[in-house]
């Protein structure tokens, strides 16, 4: 399987930005290690990330004649972005969301996702092992 992981805005400052909720690895340092699981189970990832929400349907848009499914965390998007939502919905491969933070302990507004009900599943709350979980919903 190849599989797209999504990372949408601010995610380029994971490492840096709010370390209590997002940890101090690095997306780069995190893209190895999700790079290590998928491989060492015989699959392949490739990476996007955007703080641009265009560029990020536009990804999304392409998915589907390149790959077997995407893992998208599309970080603040994800509670408004109708543009987004749609783009996912468009898709003939599966989807899985995920947020390393769990959206139920945050502010009322970071609790809703606009892009839940078009995925396969979401995943939250594990860090940068949600990632993991994700991919392995498609190796399952």
């Amino acid at each position: 399987m190849k599989i797209l992981i999504i990372n949408g805005v601010n995610l380029g400052l994971t490492g840096i930005r709010e370390r209590k909720i997002y940890g101090d690895e690095t997306l780069e340092e995190m893209n190895a290690k999700i790079r290590a699981f998928a491989e060492e189970r015989g699959h392949e990832v490739d990476f996007f990330q955007s703080d641009i929400e265009g560029e990020i349907c536009t990804e999304i848009g392409k998915a589907s004649s390149r790959y077997d499914g995407v893992v998208i965390n599309a970080g603040a998007y994800s509670h408004y972005s109708i543009a987004i939502r749609d783009a996912l919905a468009a898709l003939y491969i599966p989807a899985v969301e995920v947020h390393m933070s769990n959206l139920l302990s945050r502010e009322p507004f970071r609790q809703t996702s606009v892009l839940s009900e078009v995925c396969k599943g979401t995943v939250f709350g594990f860090g940068m092992k949600g990632y993991l979980l994700a991919l392995e919903s498609f190796f399952l």
